[in-house]
């Protein structure tokens, strides 16, 4: 798992904390609570990113000529 640079503290509610420990602690994929929060926000950033992403006009023009070569349009 890669870090980035300097941490800082985030709270969150005991009872999501306890949750999350015994999410890592029966599926062993993280070694700490910090850890697979990290990963859970970097995931979402990511995703979030990826939605956001548009086309070009020259990518647009690509996809609607396979999509017409196809017969979708």
């Amino acid at each position: 798992m890669k870090t980035l640079g300097e941490k800082v503290a985030v709270e969150i509610s005991k009872e999501i904390y306890d949750k999350v420990k015994k999410f890592i602690e029966d599926s062993g994929e993280f070694k700490s609570v910090e850890e697979f929060v990290e990963f859970v926000l970097r995931e979402v950033l990511e995703e979030e990113g990826a939605e956001e992403a548009v086309y070009s006009k020259e990518e647009e023009e690509e996809i609607k000529k396979r999509l017409r070569a196809l017969g979708y349009l």
